[in-house]
């Protein structure tokens, strides 16, 4: 999982950068795997406040149409316009530049979070 090493993972196949501060959000290279090419990405407007497993967006496929969920609790601050225009991307490069918002975190909730490896090992067993 190029890329991916230093990230966090939620069940839901989402990531995310750290845990609290300013984190990147995106959605795992296994997921765009499974969902086939993505043409459509529906994302929060700045200033939306969520909470760790809130539904945040979608994600079309020429598949199907998931819901995105939020890894950890906070605030939007940014959203990957460049993604939501051409959604493409995610397949070329889910982990840098295939972010999908940035989020603003005052606590830690990441608990039932995975590292690479647990996430790794997650996916293989389902």
């Amino acid at each position: 999982m190029s890329g991916s090493d230093r990230l966090l993972f939620s069940k839901n196949h989402e990531w995310v950068t750290g845990t609290s501060g300013e984190v990147l959000v995106g959605v795992s290279a296994h997921a765009v795997e499974q969902l086939g090419d993505v043409i459509y990405i529906e994302l929060p407007e700045k200033g939306d406040e969520f909470s760790a497993g809130d539904t945040f967006g979608t994600i079309e496929s020429t598949k199907t149409v998931s819901d995105l969920y939020t890894p950890i609790s906070g605030q939007v601050i940014a959203v990957n316009e460049d993604i939501q225009s051409d959604p493409s991307g995610l397949q070329e490069d889910p982990y840098l530049d295939g972010w999908l918002i940035k989020l603003h975190c005052s606590e830690d909730d990441s608990e039932p979070l995975m590292t690479a490896q647990e996430y790794d090992d997650y996916i293989k067993g389902h």
